[in-house]
């Protein structure tokens, strides 16, 4: 089954109030003391904060508002090319700072006028229903660390650049909006741990690390691949698959790796269409039906 853990370091809080964020050894960060603590300072802001509260600051570094600026001007002739139309209207809208990292606040206060959504912060792992259900109340959990600083261009896990770059620039622009709300609705809609997880993964092809067909080229529209400077340059290498529902509410995949296979839309109206009605309609029933499509022989 997938769950939102693979995604991020577990945070731990210890008897006496001491948070731990525990990297993996393969991480940039894992030998380096000074981002370890730093992490752990991040996610305590964040496992401290209570909902109604205002938003928790976080210090970032010189170092950390570095890596921003270097990752913002790498992916912004990417973008140009390999983008989207909607997320680059939605971009323009948000004009988020390149230069330094935003506080989630600031983001809200560009935001939240544009389409009603707003972020609150999350030390690392948000359970599935609490994160999918709440997009349904137009709110995104976001973590505020940065990836580590040796390897800008690269992260092992969703930081603050994801959450913001990747999914605040589609949040900007009422049609992804729109479908962001309709997936909330659908994961507090279905009620077996199946049908969210089936839900979660048709989010995951489609939100996270789905393509398009504009003007005869492949572009991106997932916040995934629009965050990530190597991932939406290997779209072109990808099994590129039509969008069927049965078939991305089945598919496995690891996060470890560029995704091989990718569903691409021929236009963002079908993901409206096919994805966002699904999203719309969705039940425990659907899922067992789709479900069954998946395994019967072609």
């Amino acid at each position: 089954m997938f769950e939102e853990a693979q995604l991020y370091a577990p945070v731990t809080r210890s008897d006496s109030g001491d948070v731990t964020v525990h990297l993996g050894t393969d991480h940039p960060g894992a030998s380096d003391p000074e981002y370890r603590v730093r992490r752990n300072a991040l996610a305590a802001l964040a496992l401290d904060w209570r909902s109604g509260e205002p938003l928790p600051i976080a210090a970032y570094t010189d170092a950390e508002h570095e890596v921003w600026r270097i990752v913002c001007g790498e992916l912004h002739e990417l973008h140009q090319r390999l983008a989207c139309a909607t997320y680059l209207e939605g971009k323009e809208i948000l004009r988020l700072p390149e230069d330094r990292i935003p506080q989630l606040v600031e983001v809200n206060e560009l935001l939240s006028p544009l389409t009603g959504f707003r972020y609150v912060p999350a030390a690392g792992l948000v359970e599935l229903l609490e994160f999918y259900g709440t997009l349904a109340d137009g709110i995104f959990h976001s973590t505020q660390y940065v990836r580590h600083h040796s390897v800008p261009l690269y992260t092992p896990e969703p930081d603050v650049l994801h959450e913001v770059v990747g999914h605040g620039n589609c949040l900007a622009h009422d049609r992804f909006a729109a479908l962001y709300r309709i997936a909330g609705e659908a994961a507090r809609r279905v009620q077996t741990p199946e049908a969210l997880e089936f839900v979660s993964k048709v989010f995951w092809f489609s939100l996270e690390f789905g393509v398009l067909r504009e003007r005869g080229e492949v572009r991106a529209y997932g916040a995934g691949l629009l965050s990530s400077y190597g991932e939406i340059q290997q779209i072109a290498q990808a099994d590129l698959r039509p969008v069927e529902i049965s078939r991305m509410g089945v598919q496995t995949y690891d996060i470890t790796h560029y995704q091989p296979i990718l569903f691409c839309a021929e236009g963002f109206t079908e993901v409206e269409d096919v994805v966002g009605g699904f999203f719309a309609n969705v039940d425990d029933t659907m899922v067992q039906r789709l479900t069954h499509e998946a395994s019967a022989p072609a």
